[in-house]
């Protein structure tokens, strides 16, 4: 096991990270997209609401696609290593996002153009599917016991950055162009630029070792032979419940990230670029305290962070919709902020937390696939549902009742899951995992 104080230990978790970041600047560039421009220009034939129906709903496939990833590159991760799905992964999730950008749009070529928006979403959505998976084990198996939150934290951040990569680019264009070639070919920019990302993440992986942990399973000759059926049969609940849990968080993520920014310059009216720069601006401080919500992790325990972490959007929601509804840029600042410093106390942990509740020859089948199938519940819907309960006149306070639903729901789960850090915060082997039917202790 690595000290953790190790240079190799840094370099991991760094290349970690990278990678990971790039991989989300691949998913958020479509969501920015598909609030900003894609509803017009790929669904013409439609009225402006129905068109923001429509490219939600192509949004919403990259979740749908995410745990089908997760069955297909989790059971390669179990049998073959970490190391060669973040090489896989990283390469279908870019391939797909650079090819975005050369879709020609609706009036170039009819109905065939949101048919293949709608094909290079849902591989988008494949390859990160596979992409959490490696990058946080990785990670969390070279770690020590005692910081391993802190450690599988650091790839917690690539959201972040890759999310303030994507919109980056897109404030940048949206404040230097005019509206017309912003739509004409402006937006096609951020997809182009994936390129250069995806080969510096493919070099920076192709130099990660193994995790030791699979290693040892290997040289033991103890793989599971067939882990997605085993995650089935033996952890189902567990995957449930996890999946349960973390809906909360995807939902306040891209309610915040995704569905305000067509609310807002939709329906309030306000400036696209004081709401990019409203959403980039919480992001950005989001990233920055996840590190210190892993480490309280490491000291308080991850289901107390997650349980923290529900309770606190409970209080938020409603305070948030508020602040959003005033179109006052520091006011929907504050507004976002409380709600994604409760996101980032659940999702800081996470990274540590699920990889614990797994035993080793099906972990990243079990943790991947629990992890997406919660970006279904709460992140593929969410946008939809939002922009369904936003429809009339006056604040959407059918937003706030929905977030604080999810959250309800998450933080039973979360209730009924075990906690996993060492009480003496000591090192020592990882939990027995909770098999199905059993409580938590």
């Amino acid at each position: 096991m690595h000290d953790d104080r190790s240079p190799s230990m840094v370099r991991l978790a760094a290349a970690s990270l990278a990678g990971t970041a790039i991989e989300f600047y691949d998913f958020f560039v479509y969501g920015t997209a598909a609030a900003l421009v894609l509803g017009p220009l790929f669904f013409p034939t439609v009225s402006p609401l129905a068109g923001t129906f429509a490219a939600f709903g192509t949004f919403a496939v990259g979740f749908l696609s995410r745990p089908l990833g997760s069955a297909l590159f989790g059971p390669l991760g179990d049998r073959y290593g970490r190391r060669p799905v973040l090489v896989f992964s990283l390469l279908l999730t870019g391939v797909a996002t650079v090819a975005v950008g050369f879709v020609p749009t609706y009036d170039s070529i009819g109905a065939a153009a949101p048919v293949l928006l709608l094909t290079l979403r849902f591989l988008q959505g494949l390859g990160l599917g596979g992409e959490w998976g490696g990058a946080v084990l990785l990670t969390a198996e070279h770690a020590p016991e005692r910081r391993r939150g802190l450690w599988a934290g650091i790839p917690q951040i690539g959201p972040s950055v890759g999310f303030l990569l994507a919109n980056g680019v897109m404030l940048a264009l949206s404040a230097t162009l005019s509206e017309a070639d912003f739509r004409s070919w402006g937006w096609r920019v951020p997809f182009w630029a994936a390129a250069v990302l995806v080969a510096t993440g493919l070099l920076l992986r192709a130099q990660l070792a193994e995790s030791p942990q699979f290693r040892e399973l290997a040289e033991r000759g103890e793989r599971a032979a067939a882990p997605l059926a085993e995650v089935v049969r033996g952890h189902w609940r567990l995957v449930l419940l996890t999946a349960g849990g973390l809906a909360v968080g995807y939902a306040v993520f891209y309610t915040v990230t995704t569905w305000s920014l067509a609310y807002g310059t939709e329906r309030l009216g306000v400036d696209r670029t004081v709401m990019l720069g409203c959403v980039m601006a919480a992001v950005a401080v989001k990233g920055t305290v996840t590190p210190l919500a892993a480490h309280l992790g490491d000291r308080f325990g991850r289901r107390s962070m997650c349980l923290a972490g529900c309770a606190g959007t409970v209080l938020w929601t409603f305070p948030m919709v508020a602040l959003l509804g005033t179109g006052r840029a520091p006011l929907m600042f504050l507004g976002f902020l409380g709600a994604l410093l409760a996101f980032v106390s659940m999702f800081a942990v996470t990274a540590a937390y699920l990889p614990e509740l797994y035993e080793p020859r099906v972990r990243c089948t079990g943790a991947a696939v629990g992890y997406n199938l919660g970006g279904v519940l709460g992140g593929g819907l969410t946008p939809l549902v939002a922009t369904a309960l936003s429809r009339g006149d006056g604040p959407p306070w059918g937003v706030a009742a929905y977030l604080t639903g999810i959250a309800l729901l998450s933080l039973g789960c979360f209730a009924l899951l075990p906690e996993t850090r060492p009480a003496d915060g000591t090192d020592r082997p990882l939990p027995r995992p909770m098999e199905a039917g059993e409580a938590a202790v």
